[in-house]
């Protein structure tokens, strides 16, 4: 495992990072940037593509009204992908708009993100996105090594409290992301109505998808949905829901 780093971002934020090669070293790595406490822990992913400006900007509320600030509320962790991209920029700005001061927590493959004011970023690579306040980095050549990562972290991050994911969008990965957090045994909340692999899933939930993935998850019992875009009840459901599962005693 690498030493802790300390990223500067443009935006004057700095962020306490460290590298890990096997899922043994996370206990350790989370000592070492300071998050060894027990937390409930809101673990976000998906994407933000191809959606309309008005579904962008209803998502946009989402983070701004409901998501960041019952992190910053509960005291709890976040966990994403920590990318300058899609659901983790909302997540970042949020973060920082509402002056919050809740751990937010990327995870990511060193290969594919550009540190803050590298000469020599590697090829093809996404910045990070500069609100965040942590980053764990994971071997992988490819997005989407880092989901069972991801996954992984949150549940030791949790540590016994409660925690629960929000699926918003999202293309093959999330397909990914969704698995690796059913198979941890944690609530996936999918954002009907939002495009992409959350529709796809929310249908299947609905009995109306072919997808053998889909159908499959859907099959696991802790896949739910929530539409945000019939009206705004749906803003009200999924923070009710949120404070409901994350304020569950251990």
């Amino acid at each position: 495992m690498e030493k802790l780093l300390q990223l500067s971002f443009n935006n004057g934020q700095i962020a306490s990072a460290t590298q890990v090669q096997q899922l043994t070293e996370l206990p350790q790595a989370l000592e070492e940037i300071g998050l060894q406490v027990a937390r409930p822990t809101l673990v976000i992913v998906g994407g933000a593509s191809k959606m309309s400006e008005a579904d962008f900007l209803q998502i946009r509320r989402l983070f701004m009204e409901v998501l960041a600030p019952i992190a910053e509320n509960l005291g709890a962790y976040v966990v994403d992908g920590g990318s300058d991209a899609g659901v983790m920029r909302l997540m970042g700005e949020a973060r920082t708009k509402i002056g919050a001061k809740f751990a937010l927590i990327g995870v990511a493959p060193l290969s594919k993100v550009a540190l803050p004011n590298s000469l020599e970023p590697p090829a093809d690579s996404t910045p990070l996105e500069p609100n965040h306040s942590h980053f764990i980095f994971v071997p992988g050549s490819n997005w989407g090594d880092e989901s069972p990562w991801l996954a992984q972290l949150a549940t030791m991050l949790a540590n016994g409290s409660p925690s629960v994911t929000i699926l918003i969008n999202g293309g093959e990965i999330t397909f990914e992301d969704a698995l690796q957090n059913v198979n941890a045994k944690r609530l996936v909340i999918v954002m009907a109505g939002s495009g992409r692999t959350a529709d796809i899933l929310a249908g299947a939930l609905h009995g109306e998808e072919t997808d053998i993935r889909a159908i499959e998850l859907a099959k696991s019992g802790i896949l739910h949905y929530i539409n945000l875009f019939d009206s705004e009840a749906g803003f009200e459901s999924l923070a009710e829901i949120i404070k409901s599962v994350l304020s569950t005693s251990k």
